[in-house]
């Protein structure tokens, strides 16, 4: 038990830094750059959920 809390405890201390330093670090996105990402992001989110979905009952 004290091993799966050090593992999360050391997964969230790299999340909080890599939010940090990317807050600080990063340029904003043009809308352009954003409308780009979007169009490829929503069809694989979808895609993703369908496979996992056919991975659940056939697996």
């Amino acid at each position: 038990m004290a091993d799966l809390i050090l593992v999360l405890l050391a997964v969230f201390a790299g999340l909080a830094l890599m939010v940090t330093v990317l807050d600080r670090f990063a340029s904003p996105v043009s809308p352009q750059r954003m409308r780009q990402l979007q169009r490829w992001l929503v069809p694989l989110v979808g895609l993703m959920l369908v496979l996992s979905l056919v991975d659940f009952y056939v697996g």
